[in-house]
């Protein structure tokens, strides 16, 4: 059974997407032997771009397209559910566009159709998806348009599932990153978009067959291999010429790259990820239990008074390599009431570093439990005893004054 189409968006992926505007571009050096006419590298943790070249000019997104459709349905099926291609599916595929040569009436299920998608490229499978998400190709459409627009990628605007070419179907190298990072959220779209090949088994309409990704990056046995891709998605018109959106992992640093109209996207993807990976890297800015600051807690025992407020979590940032003097600022906040008694690990406040103007957030905790002054903590009871004793008196009062 059909899922029912998510409504709401992930709250920090929004919160992401409004802070774009205060991105740093650390990069921009131009890399001169690329040949794509649009860039992008963003780094997938901290949102900042390393490197960009017309990132918001209109561009064809050929079967890049595929990313979206694929999250669609990962959104709105089961992997289970089993999709029986109609005629209209298959066949509308124009010549010249890849498929998986899906037969009429064949049944596959959601998972080896967003195989075919994502590995193979199968124009057919986003098709036969399409129909069987939105109940026609159209429907399925509409939905991408409105995936778009509550993704804040208002830069883009697609006709059909897989790509084909169409003046109205476009979008940007900018839009691209923050869709494919949205996508990665998904660990079923990371594991598919990240396989060198997939595997179909007898169907009842077909054998079993073979299909290697049209991503060379992905393949072992290709001159093209990058050990450090984790997913991407190709696409290719002449329209379009070559595209490539994808995700690179290496030393604890994930980059979301993506190349439009180039003569050798597997080149270009592979310079761009050089690029990245040689000139920025993450340093910690502090590491968790770290002592922030010391105060003294004024109702507290001697022994305990004196409290170390520390760091609660390890903040990595993203800097240039070659950046030996990072300029820190920090700001500490604290709760306006701070009073015995404190248990360890109680969050009393915050830290915030700020490094090239973005800024770092973490709690500050209690590094031991602070206890009450005994003097203070006779008084306390003893005010809080006279007060309790008093309402007594109060309430005794009134329902004597009531009864008469």
């Amino acid at each position: 059974m059909k899922k029912h189409m998510q409504k709401t968006i992930f709250f920090n992926f929004i919160l992401l997407i409004l802070s774009l505007n205060i991105c740093i571009v650390y990069g921009n050096d131009e890399i001169t032997d690329i040949s794509a006419e649009a860039v992008y590298l963003i780094d997938n943790r901290t949102n900042k771009v390393l490197y960009s070249k017309n990132e918001n000019q209109k561009m064809y997104p050929a079967s890049t397209t595929k990313i979206l459709t694929a999250i669609l349905v990962l959104e709105n099926s089961n992997l289970d559910d089993l999709v029986t291609a109609s005629y209209n599916a298959v066949m509308s595929i124009e010549e010249g566009y890849s498929t998986a040569k899906i037969q009429i009436s064949e049944s596959l299920t959601v998972e080896q159709l967003l195989q075919l998608l994502l590995v193979h490229s199968a124009n057919d499978a986003a098709n036969v998806l399409a129909e069987y998400i939105g109940g026609s190709v159209e429907s399925f459409v509409s939905m991408m348009n409105t995936k778009l627009n509550e993704l804040g990628l208002e830069s883009s605007h697609f006709t059909n599932a897989y790509g084909k070419h169409d003046e109205n179907h476009y979008t940007t190298a900018h839009d691209l990153a923050y869709l494919f990072k949205y996508c990665l959220n998904n660990e079923t779209f990371r594991k598919i978009a990240g396989s060198a090949s997939c595997a179909i088994p007898n169907t009842n309409e077909s054998q079993s067959r073979l299909y290697p990704s049209t991503n060379q990056l992905l393949n072992p046995n290709s001159p093209n291999y990058y050990p450090f891709l984790t997913a991407g998605k190709t696409g290719q018109t002449s329209e379009a010429r070559e595209c490539l959106v994808s995700s690179a992992y290496k030393n604890n640093l994930e980059l979301i790259g993506v190349i439009l109209k180039s003569s050798d996207r597997f080149f270009d993807t592979r310079k761009l990820y050089e690029y990245g990976f040689s000139n920025f890297e993450l340093k910690n800015i502090v590491t968790a239990n770290d002592i922030a600051t010391q105060i003294e807690v004024s109702n507290a025992t001697n022994d305990t008074k004196d409290l170390n407020l520390l760091v609660k979590e390890t903040i990595p940032a993203l800097v240039r390599s070659n950046d030996t003097n990072l300029d820190i600022k920090t700001n500490i906040h604290l709760n306006d009431y701070i009073f015995a008694p404190i248990f360890e690990n109680d969050i009393l406040g915050t830290i915030t570093y700020e490094i090239n103007g973005v800024s770092y957030t973490t709690d500050l905790i209690a590094s031991h439990n602070v206890e009450l002054s005994e003097e203070l903590g006779y008084a306390i009871y003893g005010i809080v005893a006279f007060i309790a004793l008093f309402l007594v008196y109060k309430i005794f009062h009134s329902k004597k004054h009531k009864n008469k």
